[in-house]
């Protein structure tokens, strides 16, 4: 495998990570203006983007492989939940 096959392997990888994470930082500082504009939009993208990538590298570990139906899931329980948890600190 080239480098560039290597690199397009690994984009491919961590790019469902990066999408929810990016959308659920845009939708959710539409939908609540006034609590999201607390946490910065590069630091909720960010953190959400590693917890993203943290299931997806424990879903190939435990499944063997990547692209199962329950790493998306789990992808997706788990950003929203770090997005909660991230904007719940910032409530008071």
């Amino acid at each position: 495998m080239s480098a560039l096959d290597f690199l397009i392997h690994l984009l491919n990888f961590a790019a469902p990570a990066f999408f929810v994470a990016l959308l659920l930082a845009l939708l959710f500082r539409l939908a609540m203006k006034s609590r999201s504009a607390v946490v910065s939009l590069w630091k909720q993208l960010g953190i959400n983007f590693l917890a993203g990538l943290a299931v997806l590298m424990a879903g190939l570990v435990y499944f063997g492989r990547d692209g199962r139906i329950a790493t998306y899931a789990a992808l997706v329980i788990v950003c929203g939940t770090v997005q909660w948890w991230l904007l719940r600190g910032w409530r008071s």
